[in-house]
């Protein structure tokens, strides 16, 4: 097989692809015996017709597709890894030679990922950030954790307040008939926690035990069942009982009850730990991302739109996947957010362009600074993502290498080791040093 690569303009070119006439003939071959297994020819069983019969009853021509088709992927594969090229979309083939006892000629017009013109990347700024655990926060987490061990009181007398849980019957009517899902019994609310139609809990409150009451209320304009969208509504409301929170007392006790600790100092000590910890990943993320976008923002790259198409999808197919663990399907939140397919696309580009540009980039220093992926690294990599998947790391690996995806994983790999050449080469500059530059560039 011969091939040679013309790049036309921007990231396009056309390879031009030879294929010898032995191995035409071998997919001609292979073609008549598939074909041959279903051919009718009057005084042979199927299968058994011999070529020069065949070829003389239905031509040779007969054949010709079911060979392309057979051998046009694997020259075509074989044209690219001679080529050194990355294609990024289906190639558009132009048949110019095919017949029995000539070489195959033919054109492949293809899209290839497009070249990165790199920025400066080494001493990008990083403005500092406190990510210190402030004595507000530790109290937060502490008062959530009190919350979380809070008993509920049946409240016997008074009436019902914002953070309170009550049991009530309801049955609402919109121009006086009922509808769908508007009725129930012995429901359970939090009052304030803003899972019914706006208007609605703030109504209840204030409201006693055995108390009847008609709350009305107007349905969101956007609300997921269409019939209903901006309609006003009445729900006959009876409130059944009360019941109200009883925070428990922050003490040792509590701290005993509820953790491996004796005191209660000990156990916010532990509680600091563990926020520490996580803003400690979340500056790593930070500064993560910040150095993506700096290299991002001074390097140029022009994205065909097929990149960001295919991402887009991916990133859909990802929102599908994780809708389906939460007991959902796409079909569903399409209807309870009152959008389509082309709606949560068109939300997505930006972020999908954004992602495929970080990754071209990433990939550019990656090969600038000859960035190397041993099979040390790779092992590694493949034993986090076998706890992940609860398979063995070298069950994935024949995993990654029969989808042909081995070579991705370790550009994965590849492009975090270009994120941490970046931050060793980063500078960290304080707010007001940011804000000078700022402005002098302003002003420039």
């Amino acid at each position: 097989m011969k091939a040679s690569w013309e790049k036309l303009e921007k990231n396009e070119g056309v390879l031009n692809i030879e294929v010898d006439e032995s191995q035409v003939a071998d997919a001609l071959d292979k073609a008549f015996k598939k074909v041959a297994k279903k051919a009718n020819v009057p005084g042979f069983r199927k299968g058994k017709v011999p070529r020069q019969i065949f070829e003389a009853r239905f031509g040779v021509e007969s054949l010709y597709q079911d060979a392309l088709d057979i051998i046009l992927p694997v020259a075509y594969s074989d044209a690219v890894m001679e080529a050194k090229i990355e294609p990024i979309d289906r190639p558009e083939i132009d048949i110019e030679q095919f017949e029995k006892g000539q070489p195959l000629k033919f054109t492949a017009k293809v899209q290839v990922k497009p070249e990165v013109n790199l920025g400066d990347y080494k001493g990008l700024e990083i403005p500092e950030k406190d990510f210190s655990v402030s004595d507000e926060a530790l109290e937060e987490e502490l008062k959530k954790n009190q919350e979380r061990h809070a008993e509920l009181i049946v409240v016997e007398e008074g009436t019902a307040e914002k953070g309170d849980t009550v049991i009530i019957d309801f049955d609402g009517f919109v121009e006086n008939e009922p509808f769908d899902g508007g009725k129930a019994e012995k429901y359970s609310l939090e009052l304030g926690s803003g899972s019914f139609i706006p208007g609605f809990e703030d109504q209840v409150e204030g409201m006693s035990k055995d108390d009847e009451k008609d709350v009305e209320v107007t349905f969101p304009e956007q609300y997921q069942a269409e019939n209903l969208a901006g309609k006003p509504a009445v729900f006959k409301v009876k409130l059944h009982e009360i019941k109200r929170k009883k925070l428990p007392a922050l003490d040792d006790e509590f701290a005993k009850d509820v953790s491996e600790f004796e005191t209660l100092d000990e156990y916010k000590e532990d509680i600091k730990k563990g926020l520490q910890e996580a803003k400690e990943k979340e500056e790593d993320q930070y500064r993560e991302n910040t150095v993506v976008e700096k290299a991002t923002e001074v390097s140029n790259v022009e994205i065909p739109q097929v990149m960001i198409d295919t991402e887009t999808n991916h990133m859909i197919q990802d929102f599908e996947n994780r809708l389906k663990m939460q007991g959902m399907t796409l079909e569903m939140y399409y209807q309870f957010s009152n959008q389509d397919q082309a709606t949560l696309k068109e939300q997505m580009k930006n972020d999908a362009e954004k992602r495929v540009n970080q990754t071209l980039v990433l990939e550019a220093i990656s090969a600038n600074e000859n960035v190397e992926v041993t099979e040390e690294d790779l092992n590694e990599e493949l034993e986090k993502l076998a706890g992940m998947y609860q398979k063995t790391s070298e069950e994935l690996r024949n995993i990654f290498t029969a989808n042909g995806n081995l070579e991705t994983l370790k550009q994965d790999v590849a492009n975090r080791k270009a994120i941490q050449l970046l931050l060793e080469h980063s500078v960290n500059v304080s707010a007001v040093e940011e804000a000078e530059e700022v402005k002098e560039a302003v002003e420039e």
